[in-house]
C-alpha cells in the first residue's frame, strides 16, 4: 500500500506509514524495512523518511535502536491512540474513523472557501495590518503559545469575509482541529510547513487573488488532516 509521496511529502509519509501500521501491514514487533528501501518505495529523501520516523516514534507507534542489528520496529498492537495530551495526562477519547474524517472533510470545504471569500474583499489598512500581524504571530508564538496563535489566524481570515456564518462555521472546525491537534506530538518539520503555507495563504488574501488563497488553503488543510490520519487514524 506504499507509493511514493506528492505534494506535502513529510505529512503523506507520516500518514502513509501510521496507515499501514495501523491496518498491520507492519505488524508489532516487526521491523520495518531498511531505511533506503523504504525511501525508495516511497519516493522520498531519508531525511523526510527520518523525520517521519520520528513523528511516528513520538507517537508510540515505533521505536528505534542504534548500531548493529539496530532498526525501527512497530510497536502498535492495536490499542486506541492517547487522547488529548494537555497538561501531561491523557484525558478523553478523541475522534476516530468516521467522526475523524468527518471532521477533516468539514474543514476541508469550510477554511479555504473562507480564504478564497477573504480574498474577494476590499480590506483596510487596519485590516491588512491585522491580517499580516496575526500570521506573523504564529511564526514567533512559543511552542506553548502557538496553537492559539495558529487558531486566531484561521479566525481572523473568517472574520475578514465579513460573514458572521463563515465565522461560525470556521470556529467549529478550529475547535475539532484543535482536540485533535492534541493529541498528537509537535512536529518541527509540519510547523515549517504550516508557516510557509500561512504566509502563501495571507499573501493571496492581501493581494486579492482568490483562487490562489483557496488553493493554498487546500494544501495547507491537506497536510494536517494526513498527519492526523496517520498518527491517529
Amino acid at each position: 500500500m506504499l507509493r511514493p509521496a506528492v505534494g506535502n511529502v513529510f505529512e503523506t509519509t507520516v500518514e502513509q506509514l501510521g496507515t499501514a501500521i495501523r491496518l498491520g501491514v507492519f505488524v508489532a514487533g516487526e521491523q520495518l524495512p531498511p531505511e533506503r528501501d523504504l525511501a525508495e518505495r516511497l519516493g522520498v529523501s531519508r531525511n523526510t523518511l527520518r523525520e517521519a520516523i520520528a513523528a511516528l516514534r513520538e507517537s508510540r507507534l515505533v521505536t528505534t535502536t542504534r548500531g548493529r542489528g539496530g532498526g525501527t520496529v512497530v510497536t502498535y498492537a492495536g490499542q486506541p491512540l492517547a487522547g488529548s495530551r494537555r497538561a501531561g495526562k491523557v484525558t478523553t477519547a478523541i475522534r476516530h474513523g468516521a467522526s475523524l474524517e468527518d471532521a477533516l472533510d468539514f474543514r476541508r470545504v469550510v477554511e479555504p472557501g473562507a480564504a478564497r471569500l477573504a480574498a474577494t474583499r476590499r480590506l483596510s489598512g487596519d485590516q491588512r495590518d491585522w491580517l499580516a500581524e496575526s500570521c506573523r504571530a504564529v511564526r514567533e508564538a512559543e511552542a506553548g503559545a502557538h496553537r492559539i496563535a495558529d487558531s486566531r489566524l484561521h479566525l481572523a481570515i473568517a472574520t475578514l469575509t465579513g460573514s458572521p456564518m463563515v465565522v461560525e462555521a470556521v470556529t467549529r472546525a478550529q475547535a475539532a482541529l484543535g482536540e485533535l491537534l492534541a493529541a498528537i506530538p509537535v512536529l518541527r518539520t509540519n510547523i515549517e510547513h504550516s508557516h510557509e503555507q500561512h504566509e502563501t495563504i495571507v499573501a493571496a488574501i492581501l493581494g486579492e487573488d482568490p483562487d490562489t488563497a483557496r488553493t493554498a488553503m487546500e494544501e495547507h488543510c491537506d497536510a494536517t488532516s494526513a498527519l492526523l490520519r496517520g498518527l491517529i487514524g
